[in-house]
């Protein structure tokens, strides 16, 4: 399938950061049955993006259980669900399966600090959810400009991440955190977040290669509609 070099997590940089990485993923494998479970509907500021947009290959960036892979392939002709959780991967191929669109899905092993899939290779693109994962300002930084180099010339992504204009926080400034995930017998198991402030997250994204056509904070997510070719930046900002 056109979009991607292989099945593996690869070419990951920093030794203390790639273990910080690791250790994401293996949280996510362990909770993987339970949290999809508890994710079955799309987000409606991703159905939003995608609405009147469509293209030959889209990614999927942070996949999890699938269920924006599943709107995607709805809208272009081949998916690239990533995911650095196996398990959570494994079900995002049961759903495919299930609802018949598997023969467009390719279900991918990686890191979002360096992407396996090929430069300029990329449509459409969804990373919804996840950078605030990824445990590092220079890896965050990092995975932004693997989103641009993977975007072809006329391809658009929308990118979210956790905000401190949700009401849960009660914070002005971006800060590192856990979150725990709890476990249908009880177990808590820890998750990490970095919780942006949304003038952090604009500028991350200056950092980055990517170009910028607008922002907005919605139900207390920061988003961006970002692209790869150097266009005027509309960046709206939140009050």
């Amino acid at each position: 399938m056109a979009g991607f070099d292989g099945d593996e997590q690869t070419g990951q940089s920093g030794g203390d950061a790639t273990g910080r990485r690791r250790a994401v993923a293996e949280t996510y494998d362990r909770i993987a049955d339970h949290f999809a479970e508890t994710r079955h509907h799309p987000w409606p500021e991703v159905r939003e993006f995608l609405a009147d947009r469509e293209g030959t290959v889209g990614l999927d960036l942070g996949a999890g259980n699938g269920r924006h892979a599943e709107l995607l392939a709805e809208r272009t002709d081949r998916v690239v669900a990533l995911d650095a959780s196996r398990a959570l991967l494994a079900v995002a191929r049961e759903r495919a399966t299930e609802r018949e669109y598997d023969d467009r899905l390719a279900a991918v092993a990686g890191d979002a600090v360096r992407l396996p899939v090929r430069t300029d290779s990329v449509e459409l693109g969804v990373y919804v959810a996840t950078l605030h994962h990824v445990p590092t300002r220079t890896d965050r930084v990092a995975s932004l400009s693997e989103l641009a180099r993977v975007l072809a010339p006329d391809g658009v992504a929308v990118v979210s991440v956790w905000s401190t204009a949700h009401d849960r926080f009660d914070r002005e400034e971006g800060f590192d955190t856990t979150v725990d995930w709890t476990l249908p017998g009880g177990e808590t198991v820890p998750r990490y977040y970095h919780v942006y402030d949304p003038a952090e997250f604009r500028a991350d994204l200056a950092d980055s290669r990517l170009t910028v056509r607008s922002t907005r904070v919605s139900s207390g997510n920061c988003y961006a509609v970002v692209t790869t070719s150097r266009e005027e930046d509309t960046c709206s900002r939140p009050a």
